[in-house]
């Protein structure tokens, strides 16, 4: 079983809300696909910010994870989207992320954002802190 079926297998609750299906999972790279329901749009049929920034956030946070040691966890303490063009409804949007610091407490990682079409939608640059436990 790959890193991405074991994902796939056990979701996050939230990730499971939204229908994130990852691809690929390893310590360098997450990739995942979202379907942009009509219900995760705006007025306008296209996806909202909110969605695109919870789909990035999500694979960030996985890729963090999937490097971390048993008993550590993660959380995102910084990020940035910039919005770049609207993917519209029924549009599967597929999100790449990639490390670009890998440091003992902190991580950073870009993800992209592109439609079908290869068409880059967003791009979200995040932190994440990783917790050790107390004691």
């Amino acid at each position: 079983m790959t890193k991405a079926d074991e994902l796939n297998a056990n979701p996050l609750p939230y990730g499971k809300t939204l229908g994130i299906r990852f691809t690929h999972a390893d310590p360098d790279r997450v990739v995942a696909e979202l379907e942009v329901r009509p219900d995760l749009c705006t007025r306008h049929e296209t996806a909202h910010g909110g969605l695109i920034m919870s789909f990035a956030d999500t694979l960030g946070a996985t890729g963090t994870m999937v490097d971390l040691d048993e008993g550590l966890a993660t959380t995102t303490i910084e990020s940035k989207t910039n919005f770049l063009a609207a993917v519209p409804v029924n549009t599967i949007m597929t999100g790449i992320a990639t490390p670009i610091h890998k440091g003992r407490t902190t991580q950073i990682w870009q993800t992209r954002i592109e439609t079908e079409t290869g068409k880059l939608a967003a791009l979200v640059t995040q932190t994440q802190l990783v917790i050790y436990p107390k004691g």
